[in-house]
């Protein structure tokens, strides 16, 4: 398959310390791909390095071709990568759907043709899509924990995005709520969403993802589908903390 986003040989030093080291990947149309490790492994600098958040001091990150590199945040989310956030990041204050339409920016080239009505449109199909529909006016402040989870997707998918890059977005979910998260990913990456997900809970890991990166120290140790990652006895060492030095 082609790569739709590939990074290549990133590193990221902050003072003495490498987060991440020479990493090379790729994220295809389509896949649902899962950043695991340990605490400290270098999977929310990865993310930073890929929206522009951080710059790398060596490697590259090209999209569809492209190099982004080093790009400004705000032009690497025009270009199509959105991103959510293990503290969720929401206008705690403002209702549930100001949330999302003010996660589509009204110069992002996707809606300049198309004016506010496509944003309306745009917020409204992905709060039906999450279950929030009859919450539009409530605060973000006043939701559950699952109904704020759920708000922070539907921040994302109405951006039109084909390239989500998720921070730990399903856990803490009851059972239910889960099922649903996952069904909504699914749904996404049948219609040509790219997904790279941070996730610490293997459960969910072997639910959602199709394949899985497993870092290290700001290395990518390995990468494959998630039934043999797992069942690799020296990565599970290293998850549980229970490496040989």
């Amino acid at each position: 398959m082609t790569a739709l986003l590939t990074l290549n040989g990133l590193s990221k030093r902050f003072g003495g310390l490498t987060a991440v080291q020479g990493l090379d990947m790729e994220l295809h149309e389509g896949v649902i791909t899962a950043l695991v490790g340990p605490n400290g492994a270098g999977k929310t600098t990865l993310f930073n390095l890929v929206t522009g958040n951080l710059t790398p001091d060596a490697g590259e990150v090209t999209l569809a071709g492209r190099t982004i590199t080093g790009m400004a945040p705000h032009r690497v989310a025009r270009l199509g990568i959105a991103r959510s956030f293990q503290d969720l990041r929401l206008f705690t204050h403002m209702s549930v759907r100001d949330n999302v339409l003010a996660s589509i920016e009204r110069r992002a080239w996707l809606w300049q043709a198309r004016g506010g009505s496509a944003r309306r449109d745009a917020t409204e199909a992905a709060l039906e899509r999450t279950g929030l529909l009859s919450l539009g006016r409530a605060r973000a402040v006043d939701l559950s924990y699952a109904e704020a989870k759920f708000l922070s997707l539907a921040r994302i998918m109405a951006t039109g995005a084909r390239i989500w890059l998720l921070d730990e977005p399903a856990s803490g979910l009851d059972p239910a709520s889960r099922r649903r998260f996952t069904a909504l990913l699914r749904a996404a990456v049948a219609k040509g969403v790219t997904i790279c997900l941070i996730e610490h809970n293997l459960d969910i890991v072997t639910e959602i993802a199709d394949r899985i990166a497993f870092l290290d120290q700001g290395r990518k140790l390995a990468e494959g589908d998630p039934a043999s990652i797992m069942r690799n006895p020296e990565l599970r060492a290293i998850y549980f903390g229970e490496r040989r030095e």
